[in-house]
């Protein structure tokens, strides 16, 4: 006859519990990181555009620099504001009555509609904008 033992087996499930601690660990700084770096406040202050390319080019003051950016869908912003033309107008009237030496970039997309771009031109002659420069890319 056998005589069995009083040797009991501690099954132990630590090991599932510390891997699941550290998965989902994992899922929160990868989350977290990822919406640090999409609402980065110099990430979303970029409008990014396709500029088109230039053999020359020049570098300009950012102090008195006033930002036009038109995107390839004929999304018109001044500065890191969306804007109508009429809007636009007023902004570049009230801004270059303020300052009429401020240099003026107009960044549009490569692949905008030209129309835009010279509806935007025309208004800037029209407002007696003289000092203004188009933003290209350098090849």
């Amino acid at each position: 006859m056998k005589i069995a033992g009083r040797k009991t087996y501690m099954t132990s499930l630590e090991s599932v519990a510390m891997t699941d601690i550290i998965m989902n660990m994992f899922i929160f700084f990868f989350i977290s990181f990822s919406l640090l770096y999409t609402f980065n406040p110099q990430r979303v202050q970029k409008l990014e555009v396709k500029l088109p390319k230039a053999a020359s080019s020049t570098s300009i003051d950012k102090a008195s620099q006033v930002n036009i950016t038109i995107t390839n869908e004929g999304v018109v912003y001044f500065e890191q504001d969306v804007v109508t033309m009429r809007e636009l107008k007023d902004k570049i009237r009230k801004q270059h009555a303020g300052n009429p030496t401020a240099v003026v970039v107009l960044r549009a997309d490569k692949l905008v509609n030209f129309k835009t771009v010279v509806s935007v031109l025309d208004m800037l002659t029209e407002l007696g904008v003289s000092n203004l420069n188009i933003a290209a890319v350098k090849e």
